[in-house]
């Protein structure tokens, strides 16, 4: 069994039942799954085979979703990548993805045909429709890629049915997701099939997931936490998502009070805007049974306001991406512990241990590693990577942890030196590398600080040899090569930057300056 197979079997039994609703459009299991094979043999058609690669840069829409099952039904291995990211982390995940096509949004393709030249393994460009005046007024065969693009709609077209997909072992790669890396390059985990499918079943059933429930799907999908919860978990279970192509409070709640949702998933910045929304009431929420929080860990007051105000469960979790993502969730049976992540879910088990990788007694803190049918296959062509990450099949997930004598686990610290922005990851090491690029600048060092909005903000120090050199400047450098929520929120000019006697920069030491300021 697998996620495309699990679609086939949805539409079989209940082929009438709205699959999702997306702005005016809603499709059917039968619509969404007929989309699917027509779009796996336009691939084929294009001449996309079995184990080839393609990159989906499609933001949330039924694009994405027929997009990635489509794939997935031929036996190619999807790259999803955020739309939001500059053209250098672009450029870079596609080429070291090895992707043969590129699916994406028709605003990005100026952006494309720029990077074309720096593509050759690229040899089409599927083009999702939105009607985007920008596009419409750029004649397409402007574009020097115009031979090798296909619109979304023409693969659809030219699929040719009966079509016999082709079988997939279950160990096969099917997504591979770039992490940041702590080397400043994107890390490439490649999650199975069985990663993804076990993962969206186990999941779905720890939730208790049905073919009654509504699920907001409002995080973004290229985002390993809505893939598997808020996309794969929905589609296994015969759910119906409510899709969002992006996250606004008023849609949300209107949204959620005109469909009935029963399940919202978000980060922590996501409930805090929600809470502090006018436009929010308890009657909006009303009929919502459970509200999952994940991506990083939510304040417990705000937790409670939450609570609060709309009358319902907040519930956290914990995953990352080697683990297709879920490895703990507060159980529903039984009392929702605030600040905690939860008990290991079906069939993963998580585990706090020493550096000798000896579990550690009860309530102390040592690191939390993960075992399951969950666990990725490794690094993309990185194996000295995969092999720091998976010792003898357990993933280490780097994070600090305890846990309780009833089994609940609390994160105590997060990976070093780790910033998480409203729920997405930012290592200082990708953004230190930006900065010191520049030819003005003698060397750098970046942190995370608290933000009331966002969890965390990025803060950057810096020693320049030009004193002409304005925080403006550099932030307009940055800016044209790290996606926005990776940008520093300050920049601050130092004569020099603290360091230990080997000459490392010492962080914690800069850490502790901002905090006693």
């Amino acid at each position: 069994m697998n996620l495309s197979t699990a679609l086939e079997q949805a539409a079989a039994k209940q082929g009438g039942k709205a699959a999702y609703h997306f702005l005016d459009q809603t499709a059917t299991y039968e619509e969404l799954n007929m989309a699917v094979q027509r779009f796996a043999s336009g691939l084929k058609t294009l001449g996309i085979e079995q184990g080839d690669h393609v990159a989906l840069i499609a933001g949330n829409s039924p694009h994405f979703i027929v997009a990635l099952y489509g794939a997935l039904r031929a036996g190619v291995t999807v790259i999803p990548i955020n739309p939001l990211y500059s053209p250098e982390e672009i450029s870079y995940i596609v080429q070291n993805g090895d992707a043969k096509a590129v699916i994406l949004l028709d605003i990005l393709v100026p952006l494309v045909n720029k990077l074309d030249a720096s593509l050759p393994l690229v040899e089409h460009y599927i083009v999702c429709e939105t009607n985007d005046e920008r596009v419409k007024r750029g004649e397409p065969k402007q574009f020097s890629i115009y031979e090798k693009m296909k619109t979304f709609s023409e693969v659809i077209n030219i699929g040719l049915l009966p079509f016999y997909p082709p079988v997939v072992d279950e160990n096969e790669t099917a997504v591979i997701l770039y992490t940041s890396g702590t080397t400043g390059k994107p890390k490439g985990a490649m999650l199975s099939h069985k990663n993804l499918y076990s993962n969206a079943r186990d999941i779905a059933s720890y939730l208790q997931f049905s073919g009654k429930d509504r699920i907001i799907t409002v995080l973004p999908m290229f985002h390993v936490f809505c893939l598997t919860v808020c996309l794969n978990a929905p589609l296994i279970s015969g759910a119906t998502m409510i899709i969002f192509p992006k996250f606004s409070p008023k849609e949300v709640f209107a949204q959620a009070k005109h469909y009935e949702a029963t399940v919202f998933a978000g980060v922590p910045t996501m409930y805090n805007f929600l809470y502090q929304a006018s436009e929010g009431h308890l009657e909006d929420f009303s009929s919502i049974r459970l509200c999952i929080s994940g991506g990083s860990s939510m304040p417990v007051a705000l937790l409670e306001n939450f609570e609060k105000k709309f009358n319902v469960r907040v519930s956290e979790g914990y995953g990352l991406s080697e683990a297709s993502p879920v490895t703990a969730f507060n159980p529903l049976d039984r009392p929702r512990k605030a600040g905690s992540i939860g008990c290991s879910i079906s069939n993963v088990e998580n585990k706090v241990v020493n550096e000798l990788g000896e579990e550690v007694p009860t309530g102390e803190v040592g690191e939390l590693i993960v075992w399951g049918p969950n666990v990725m296959k490794g690094y993309y062509k990185q194996p000295e990577e995969t092999d720091a990450a998976i010792k003898d099949g357990w993933l280490y997930t780097g994070d600090l942890a305890r846990q309780d004598e009833e089994g609940y686990f609390y994160i105590v610290d997060r990976k070093k030196d780790l910033i998480i922005v409203g729920g997405y990851n930012v290592y200082p090491r990708e953004v230190e590398e930006v900065l010191y690029s520049h030819q003005d600048i003698v060397e750098g060092a970046v942190l995370g600080v608290p933000d009331p909005n966002y969890g965390e903000a990025v803060l950057a120090f810096v020693v320049s040899k030009n004193e002409q050199l304005t925080k403006g400047e550099l932030m307009e450098y940055c800016r044209s090569r790290l996606a926005d929520y990776k940008l520093p929120k300050e920049i601050e000019f130092l004569t020099e930057l603290p360091k230990n006697t080997t000459g490392k920069i010492l962080r914690r030491a800069l850490k502790k300056q901002v905090l006693k300021n």
